[in-house]
């Protein structure tokens, strides 16, 4: 039994937050955010959710591939903070896309690499005969958790809201569509280095009335070493599945990397000697939404006929944990 893809969805929240949105709220340039990550803008939510960006984009990739939600067996959910501490925004998503009938809901954080274990647990689900086909989606708000302010500047110009959903399903047919591949990694060593570390449950009270002074409660991130693991680790791990599947960068038609920096994505690619026109990169217009980010620059570069039936496709991320991931696949 072989896994593809038959169709993606996303969805973004309307509202725009340009980087001279920014330079009004905090000490930063236009200039500053474009040179240091490529982002030119970003979506924040104003009345969405993360379950109604997750049903979006769903109902979105349910439309292009003509199924309706009980055509559905199984759902995979992930984002960095849900609808609720629990349950999960998974079983959510089951009751609001109005399945007549149960599936299992599996939520996952696996942060930016958690399109690529989700896709490995939904392939191997399908390959055992257990499910037929999946829907898989991530869903993220950034902006509600991070801070506005300058001291929180470093981060907070680099994330986004938004949603990416893709629909596998069970391929018995020779028309040699099928993920071919995909090997994760982690490394918990440098789980500090990108984190938010409050609320925790080890915590007594969980909340302090005084709150948290040291600002644990918002996302810290060791910028300069991210960055350097982000692009070696990429790399690596580009090479080790083309390696194990006998493959050469140059068989690769197409690559689809984690949005986070664009000189990460243009280090990586220059490295593997893959040229620009091989990929696609949304993060200008939309920052870095985290699980979401594969998923929604994947459907846009099908929206612009860039991919196409029968290439060779490469997804590659990198992010908290850390983790980090590649998978290949002939769409």
């Amino acid at each position: 039994m072989k896994t593809r893809i038959v169709s993606t969805g996303a969805f973004v929240p309307p509202h725009v937050v340009t980087n001279s949105d920014l330079e009004k709220i905090m000490d930063t340039s236009d200039e500053w955010i474009r040179k240091r990550s490529g982002i030119e803008e970003r979506r924040w939510v104003k009345n969405e959710t993360t379950l109604s960006m997750a049903v979006e984009a769903s109902q979105n990739a349910l439309k292009k591939a003509q199924l309706q939600a009980d055509d559905i067996d199984a759902i995979i959910f992930g984002a960095l903070v849900t609808d609720y501490v629990f349950p999960g925004t998974g079983v959510l998503l089951q009751r609001e896309l109005g399945f007549s009938k149960t599936v299992p809901a599996l939520d996952i954080r696996n942060q930016c690499s958690g399109f690529l274990y989700g896709l490995s647990v939904a392939d191997a689900w399908i390959r055992s005969g257990m499910y037929k086909r999946v829907l898989l989606v991530g869903s993220e708000i950034h902006s509600t958790t991070i801070d506005h302010s300058t001291a929180g500047r470093d981060i907070t110009v680099l994330f986004g809201d938004g949603a990416g959903a893709a629909i596998l399903e069970a391929n018995e047919s020779d028309d040699g569509s099928e993920i071919i591949d995909t090997i994760l990694h982690s490394e918990g060593q440098y789980a500090e280095n990108l984190a938010v570390l409050k609320p925790s449950a080890n915590d007594h009270p969980r909340i302090p009335a005084e709150g948290w002074q040291n600002r644990e409660h918002f996302p810290y991130m060791e910028g300069k070493l991210v960055f350097k693991h982000a692009v070696s680790r990429m790399t690596e791990v580009m090479q080790e599945v083309l390696k194990k599947n006998n493959l050469k960068t140059a068989d690769i038609d197409f690559v689809v990397a984690h949005q986070a920096n664009i000189r990460i994505n243009n280090m990586v690619l220059e490295t593997l000697g893959v040229p620009e026109e091989k990929s696609h990169n949304t993060l200008q217009k939309y920052g870095n939404t985290t699980m979401a980010t594969i998923p929604l620059t994947f459907d846009e570069a099908l929206e612009l006929n860039k991919v196409k039936r029968g290439d060779l496709v490469a997804f590659v991320a990198f992010g908290s944990g850390f983790t980090w991931g590649a998978s290949l696949l002939r769409y």
